[in-house]
């Protein structure tokens, strides 16, 4: 069994960025999970107009935890701009040397995190991948699998520079802040889940090494999915407008 450093076990120099919307039932499990894997982490949840109580819910549990800040945003609703207005605050905070960035359905799971702070040892930029031996999806119907696979595919050959990455699409990852201040947030348009491709293209863009580490992804068992026609449509053309 690898044993990791301990500063890289309870996450200290780690801010997670977690985006809400409609999460009220997630965010305390979420929440619980990520003190037992990192209990030394910040962690800023990003309440994305949820009009469920969970960012009402966000501030009741921030009174008790030092750790725990939530951003309530007002501007122009999407992942995009949820995780762009979190990474920038995470870069005013100081003693930050890493930040994560994961869904709020446990989709992505908290103990995955001291696997891919230990490959950012070697990399600047780690995502988490289903699709390296070792990875994987669980709970999802056959259509989901075959879109996720041509997805990630179709982003290849559109892109060349990336078209060694196998996850493009997913959302768990891990920047060295540094490499973080080298990606332009302010240029950042993508709103839905295209945002998971641009950035990753700008960190490769920015010179950036970026490493892959597996990981298993678990179909959401509470809430609802955000993934909807509009939000594909928007990735297709988003890439060709990366190109």
């Amino acid at each position: 069994m690898t044993v990791f450093p301990p500063s890289l076990v309870v996450g200290s120099g780690l801010l997670v960025v977690l985006p809400t919307k409609e999460e009220r039932t997630n965010l305390p499990r979420v929440l619980q999970a990520l003190r037992a894997v990192v209990p030394l982490a910040r962690v800023l949840v990003v309440d994305d107009h949820s009009v469920d109580g969970t960012g009402v819910l966000a501030d009741t549990m921030a009174r008790d935890r030092s750790r725990l800040e939530v951003m309530h945003r007002s501007g122009p609703p999407g992942l995009g701009p949820a995780y762009c207005a979190g990474f920038a605050h995470a870069l005013t905070v100081s003693g930050i040397t890493h930040v994560a960035q994961m869904d709020a359905d446990l989709s992505h799971r908290p103990g995955d995190l001291p696997r891919l702070l230990a490959a950012a040892r070697s990399h600047e930029l780690v995502l988490g991948s289903r699709y390296v031996p070792g990875g994987g999806v669980e709970g999802w119907a056959a259509h989901r699998r075959l879109l996720s696979r041509l997805g990630n595919r179709y982003v290849r050959l559109v892109l060349p520079e990336v078209a060694h990455l196998t996850d493009l699409t997913g959302g768990l990852k891990v920047w060295r802040r540094d490499a973080l201040q080298r990606v332009d947030l302010s240029a950042v348009r993508s709103r839905g889940y295209a945002f998971q491709v641009e950035m990753t293209v700008a960190a490769v863009r920015a010179g950036c090494t970026v490493g892959e580490v597996p990981i298993r992804f678990p179909d959401r068992t509470a809430g609802r999915s955000k993934l909807d026609a509009s939000i594909c449509g928007e990735a297709a053309q988003g890439v060709w407008r990366l190109r």
